[in-house]
C-alpha cells in the first residue's frame, strides 16, 4: 500500500512494522519514524487503527487464559532435561567429524 505522497519510511514499511509499534518492540527512532509517519499520512493511520482495535479484542478474548500451572512445572522439568543433556553430550562440531 502506498498513499503515492513522499515520506521519509514508506507506507509498505510502515504498516509491516505496526505491530513491532504497538507492542513497543521498536527502538525509539524507529517509534519517532512510525510516529510521525502516522501523523501525516491518513492511509496508514486508518490502516493502524484497525491493525490496532484487532490487537486489543485479541488481548481482551485471550488475555485472561492461563495454561495450568501442571503444564508449566512440566515443560521446565523437560527444559532443564535438554539443557542438562545438552551440557553432557558431544559439541555440535564433534558431530560432524568423521
Amino acid at each position: 500500500m502506498s498513499c503515492g505522497e513522499p515520506h521519509e519510511i514508506d507506507c509498505r514499511k510502515v504498516l509491516d512494522a505496526v505491530f513491532l509499534y504497538l507492542d513497543n518492540e521498536c527502538d525509539s527512532s524507529q517509534q519517532n519514524l512510525i510516529r510521525a509517519h502516522l501523523d501525516e499520512c491518513s492511509p496508514c493511520l486508518r490502516e493502524f487503527g484497525v491493525e490496532q482495535e484487532v490487537k486489543l479484542l485479541v488481548a481482551r478474548k485471550c488475555g485472561g487464559e492461563r495454561a495450568p500451572d501442571s503444564l508449566r512445572v512440566s515443560l521446565m522439568a523437560r527444559l532443564r532435561s535438554v539443557r542438562a543433556e545438552a551440557a553432557s553430550g558431544p559439541a555440535a562440531s564433534d558431530l560432524y567429524a568423521e
